[in-house]
């Protein structure tokens, strides 16, 4: 028989509170529990993530078997990231109220309807309006999977260790989508890269209801003019760079997008400093620790981008590897990374987030640089290989301080609207470094072409022009990553979330017998405290 059933209440809390035993059963029982809770989210991570990088491999497929023009077939990636990006606010707050385990389920249901749909397409609209959907499912499952990690791991290692890994699969998810989306594309047909989330969606829809704990939900009801103001900005911001990348910064909609995000997040700001229950909490941003944080994200998501994106055309364009071998070549970028994420989760507790963060932008840094020297002639092992596994040794001791201050220290009723604001972060710094850089690249590539050598061969041309281009993009690159490292250097500490609590009656670690957290958790579903490292 177990000790706890004669034990007093005071005694029963503390048990409660270790972090080796809940309500939820022995410590052999719930170990296995919270490792199988850890992969759930991590797979419902990585197929969101895989899923914005694994239809770039296909696109010259999908447009012969459905075809597309050549300016619709942008939309095949435009739609998912527009959806992703506009409503992800919206889904970190549906989360709060509706519940964030039930909220996660429908976005995944969503999301894999659409993924089989997608394949089945016989038309360019079906498949637009299937990433749509995809976009719509990610957004309402993405921030609601982060903030479940705070409800199914206690403050400390086993925390960090979690968020560790959640971090080393958003930076790895875009290296495996290209390598991903080579294999299933040779080998079987461009289709299977959405066939490829179902079995993963069903089982996540198998696992979760029965291994991750759900905070209560929240009464309240939602902010619809709050919601509508940052479906608005956002979208017309995406939608914004999006175009800047292919139309210029001078372009009218590209003008007309950018003036519509303004004054719909300037309407935001206004909203949500009225609204008794925001969308957006503006103390999230109004900490300038935390809008430092946010800051350093943005950069650290624009390089990683501009990475794959300028990386993968390196590859194709100037080494004259085929999809399939370009992505496996990304494969040295995905091991650096986990490889750093999970040292970085165990040197967190003891060295704090700075040491990690300046080494990482300093190796994220010189990778840049090293790709800055890419040339008409170069090879793989001379400017590719080493770039590749210093930026995932950089990536991975970047991203796990980051995500793990970024939701330190909110409170219960706001852990879903920082989880959606990382991700929101994540998607706008994507597209703004990516608008940036493309930008960059065609007026170096402009100039190269005007000054490039006589008596070139027009593919030799294209590559001169090609490589002149992408290494005046990587340059720009080196320098947001150098920003990166200046800021960490010269500000003080990152506020986490891991530091001891002080001792208390109301801070309970454990579930009801429906897997559910206990109303009166104080914190426990944030990244509390306010603790410095």
């Amino acid at each position: 028989m177990s000790s706890s059933s004669s034990s007093s209440p005071a005694s029963s809390s503390s048990a409660a509170s270790s972090a080796g035993q809940t309500a939820a059963g022995p410590p052999a029982q719930e170990a296995r529990r919270a490792r199988i809770a850890l992969v759930t989210i991590v797979t419902c991570q990585l197929m969101l993530v895989l899923d914005i990088t694994i239809v770039n491999v296909a696109l010259p497929r999908i447009r012969e078997s459905l075809g597309f023009t050549a300016t619709d077939l942008a939309w095949v990636i435009n739609a998912y990231t527009l959806a992703y990006g506009g409503l992800l606010l919206l889904g970190g707050r549906a989360g709060d109220l509706l519940g964030r385990r039930a909220t996660l389920l429908g976005g995944i249901a969503l999301f894999t309807v659409a993924s089989l749909l997608g394949g089945l397409s016989t038309a360019p609209w079906m498949l637009v309006a299937a990433r749509v959907g995809q976009g719509v499912g990610a957004a309402c499952a993405s921030p609601n999977a982060l903030a479940l990690i705070a409800a199914n791991f206690p403050p400390g290692p086993a925390r960090t260790r979690a968020m560790g890994a959640w971090a080393a699969v958003a930076g790895v998810g875009g290296s495996i989508g290209l390598i991903a989306g080579g294999m299933l594309t040779t080998w079987l047909s461009w289709r299977w890269v959405m066939f490829i989330n179902v079995p993963f969606g069903l089982a996540i829809l198998l696992l979760a209801p029965r291994f991750l704990r759900t905070p209560p939900r929240r009464e309240g009801r939602f902010d619809v003019a709050g919601a509508l103001c940052s479906v608005v900005g956002l979208a017309s911001g995406v939608y914004g760079f999006l175009r800047a990348s292919a139309a210029g910064w001078a372009d009218g909609r590209t003008l007309g997008a950018f003036l519509l995000a303004v004054l719909a997040l300037a309407a935001l700001v206004v909203v949500e400093s009225r609204a008794a229950q925001p969308v957006v909490p503006l103390r999230l941003i109004a900490e300038a620790s935390r809008a430092r944080t946010y800051l350093l994200l943005l950069l650290l998501t624009g390089s990683m981008l501009s990475m794959f994106f300028f990386g993968t055309q390196v590859l194709q364009e100037v080494l004259g590897l085929s999809a399939l071998r370009a992505g496996l070549a990304f494969l040295p970028l995905s091991l650096g990374i986990l490889v750093s994420a999970s040292r970085a989760s165990r040197l967190l507790p003891r060295v704090g987030p700075k040491p990690l963060m300046l080494v990482g932008a300093a190796l994220s840094t010189g990778a840049m640089l090293w790709l800055a020297q890419v040339s008409a002639t170069s090879s793989y092992t001379s400017v590719v290989l080493g770039p590749l596994l210093l930026f995932g040794a950089g990536l991975g001791l970047l991203f796990v301080p980051l995500s793990v201050s970024l939701v330190a220290g909110v409170p219960a009723e706001h852990s879903g609207a920082a989880a959606s604001m990382m991700v929101t972060t994540q998607q706008v710094g994507g597209s703004l470094g990516l608008a940036v850089l493309v930008t960059v690249f065609g007026s170096a590539a402009r100039h190269a072409r005007g000054d490039a050598p006589g008596g070139l061969a027009p593919d030799e041309l294209a590559r001169y022009v090609l490589a002149h281009g992408v290494a005046e993009a990587f340059t720009v690159g080196a320098i947001g990553v150098a920003v990166l490292f200046l800021t960490v250097l010269l500000t003080h500490p990152i506020p986490m979330g891991d530091a001891p609590r002080p001792p208390g009656p109301t801070t309970v670690a454990g579930t009801d017998g429906a897997g559910t957290e206990p109303p009166d958790r104080t914190a426990a579903d944030g990244l509390a405290s306010d603790g410095r490292i």
